[in-house]
């Protein structure tokens, strides 16, 4: 069907096979003296990642996990106290301004509304305040009366 093309022909050349050396047999080297049973290390279960107990020396074992501390457990205030003493100290500044405006702002609206009968009635009450006490309780007390008599005679040399 298709031509066949010399590109895509195996390549005749000659095969080389690889022949690896031999392997000597695997020499374990001087033997080594096994330690007596008194002297192996202990042996602790573990859990791994997928929670199976596995052996582990000792040594190796991680530090066991030490039981926390005990919380305490007292309920706390709803508010930081010292925010409750900066809200406080707002609050009360507030207050205290806003006290302080309305006090002013009556004054003034007062010192403005003053007119000519409000005039006359704080004259009436300054010059009450200003009689003397034997007026107002009928002249009843302790007077004195004194008598000045002035004679006068004129003489035209007679």
């Amino acid at each position: 069907m298709y031509p066949e093309h010399p590109a895509h022909l195996p390549a005749e050349r000659a095969v080389t096979v690889h022949q690896p050396q031999p392997l000597s047999p695997y020499d374990p080297g001087p033997s080594v003296a096994l330690d007596p049973y008194g002297e192996r290390q202990a042996v602790v279960w573990v859990p791994d990642a997928y929670g199976r107990m596995v052996p582990m020396p000792k040594h190796l074992a991680p530090a066991p996990i030490l039981p926390p501390e005990p919380r305490d457990l007292t309920p706390l205030p709803l508010l930081d106290p010292v925010a409750q003493r900066f809200m406080g100290a707002g609050l009360g500044g507030g207050a205290l301004a806003a006290g302080l405006g309305y006090g002013v702002g009556e004054i003034v609206s007062a010192a403005a509304g003053i007119s000519g009968g409000a005039l006359v009635w704080i004259a009436v009450i300054v010059l009450a305040l200003r009689t003397p006490a034997r007026a107002i309780s009928g002249g009843k007390g302790s007077t004195v009366n004194i008598r000045k008599a002035v004679i006068k005679r004129n003489h035209f040399h007679d």
